[in-house]
């Protein structure tokens, strides 16, 4: 089949294994992806589904002018492209679902954009050490300390130092997959 899927994180969650123990699982909500385009060893060089996914008020033309010439009814938040197992055979326009993907104990990989925490300092970024709050200093108490000796004349590169934290992305690999319920198209992937 295809190597991957588009879903939205929702909330945590705990349910029981059949063994009887209980996991922690973040429920993940994902919508029917759309075929729009193959593509092949011999035409692209390469092996790969092209699909539609999620939906969107309105459609710029080139894309809606794509879509009317796949026969597609769909107005899509965007396209997505997965690599292609040999033995995949699908065709243009049909729907693929979750359970048709994935089954329950796959190892997956999660991929998402962490929380955004704007302009941060090395306490909150890198986990610093506050300084003494009495010997003489009122405002330094947070501050990074000395960040270079006096020979380079120069702070080295990747010098720990305040900065945007958050707002990247990070995947998060080995995560079992717990339980698939198809009818609202949730995933639940626990821990290893």
């Amino acid at each position: 089949m295809i190597s991957g899927f588009i879903v939205k994180k929702g909330q945590m969650a705990r349910i029981f294994s059949e063994k009887g123990k209980s996991v922690v699982v973040t429920k993940c909500i994902a919508t029917p992806l759309t075929v729009t385009q193959i593509k092949t060893k011999e035409k692209d060089g390469y092996q790969s589904v092209q699909f539609a996914y999620g939906n969107r008020k309105n459609l710029k033309q080139p894309v809606s002018k794509k879509l009317d010439k796949l026969k597609i009814k769909l107005s899509p938040k965007g396209f997505v492209e997965f690599k292609a197992l040999p033995d995949t055979v699908l065709e243009v326009g049909t729907e693929v679902s979750l359970d048709s993907v994935f089954k329950v104990d796959d190892t997956i990989k999660v991929t998402g954009i962490s929380k955004g925490r704007g302009f941060a300092g090395v306490i909150k970024r890198h986990g610093f050490q506050r300084q003494p709050v009495t010997g003489g200093q009122s405002d330094r108490t947070r501050a990074p300390g000395s960040i270079g000796a006096q020979t380079p004349g120069k702070v080295l590169k990747g010098k720990k130092m305040p900065g945007h934290m958050g707002n990247k992305q990070i995947s998060t690999l080995n995560l079992k997959i717990a339980a698939i319920d198809p009818v609202p198209g949730q995933l639940m992937p626990g821990l290893p």
